[in-house]
């Protein structure tokens, strides 16, 4: 059975007013039950919290306040959720409630937990409905937004295809809202740099992401073999269209050579504590012969961490190359930064490891 994962936005869920768009995820919960009827397995990711919440607090714009944005998040969760519930049970399905921050993705084990809860909810038939916990989430632990949230859960449950719901059509050449000869991109093979700069900025007045961040969600997603479709959320019918094969949208090719999923989980998931400027000497042996970073290729220390840490490996220009977990906490690497490892012990008093960085905890990011 494949696992879907299919994140619905702000602008998708709410109406003029601001409030839950009722007919909208009703509409919704019925493609994704039908899809669910061949034999997909789905979970989705959902804003509209926020955006709840200010209608019932009568906000008319987003709360810029942190804390009177997570009051928003507190009030309208319920409504989403209740909405979702509804809609669905219309439809025979049930729903679970799953509310995520930066740290169940960062601590390994909370991550296991996390992944585990949600296959066995899917076990069981349950849809999960994954949120950000903006209640309790501050700058330190979130996600930044739910596109980047809907990346990393597709590669925790091991997802075949990540779903958008979109305000758009799809990723086109320029802004069609302010050019009428804009064209949609239908197949997108690789994400290169001119693709991200033709996505443009931020979002709406409710949400927190707009086409870059769908572009750089679909980057982390497509790196881990799965495949991602950006289509119309506005638009009834077209999940279960596309998942029979029709083609709506743009359409993000997976990698052929995946990045397996422990480092997957070090290069988008853990929040990086710092960082390594290493020489071009160390640059090289990471990069070109798949080495291991060795204290003798550290030039400087940025940063404080402990052991176990992510920091970035950095080249002398500033370009980060590389990201990893330390085998050593940053005081003792700047003890240690330029000498050999048959040195380590007699600076330190003791020895973990000859490698600041082991080659299987580090991840090329050039």
């Amino acid at each position: 059975m494949s696992r879907i994962v299919v994140k619905i936005g702000s602008n998708i869920l709410t109406d003029r007013k601001g409030g839950l768009n009722q007919k909208r995820i009703y509409s919704i919960a019925k493609d994704i039950s039908d899809v669910c009827k061949a034999d997909y397995e789905i979970v989705i990711v959902s804003s509209g919290a926020v955006a709840a919440g200010m209608k019932k607090l009568g906000l008319k714009e987003k709360p810029k306040d942190i804390q009177l944005k997570q009051a928003a998040a507190a009030v309208g969760q319920s409504s989403l959720m209740w909405a979702y519930e509804k809609s669905f049970g219309d439809f025979g399905k049930k729903v679970a409630q799953v509310l995520l921050t930066r740290d169940d993705f960062s601590e390994r084990g909370r991550y296991l937990n996390s992944k585990n809860t949600l296959i066995t909810l899917l076990s069981y038939g349950i849809i999960p409905v994954i949120n950000e916990n903006d209640t309790v989430a501050t700058d330190e632990i979130k996600f930044g937004d739910n596109d980047h949230l809907a990346a990393l859960v597709s590669g925790m449950i091991d997802a075949e295809r990540l779903v958008i719901l979109s305000d758009v059509e799809g990723l086109y050449s320029s802004d069609p809202n302010k050019n009428p000869d804009a064209e949609i991109i239908h197949f997108v093979s690789e994400i290169a740099p001119e693709f991200e700069a033709m996505a443009g900025g931020a979002g709406s007045a409710v949400g927190t992401g707009g086409m870059y961040s769908k572009i750089l969600a679909a980057k982390k997603a497509v790196s881990y073999g799965i495949k991602v479709n950006i289509i119309s959320g506005r638009k009834k019918g077209l999940t279960v269209s596309l998942l029979k094969g029709i083609h709506h949208g743009t359409e993000f090719k997976p990698q052929t050579k995946k990045i397996p999923s422990r480092k997957g989980w070090i290069a988008y998931a853990i929040k990086p504590r710092g960082s390594l400027v290493i020489d071009d000497g160390a640059v090289n042996a990471i990069l070109k012969a798949g080495k291991s970073l060795l204290p003798s290729g550290i030039v400087r220390v940025e940063g404080v961490f402990d052991t176990g840490d992510a920091v970035y490996c950095i080249d002398l220009r500033g370009d980060r190359i590389a990201k990893g977990i330390v085998n050593y906490s940053s005081q003792d690497i700047e003890r240690m930064k330029g000498r050999k490892t048959s040195e380590i012990e007699a600076i330190l008093g003791y020895k973990y490891s000859d490698e600041v960085i082991h080659r299987d905890n580090l991840v090329l990011l050039s």
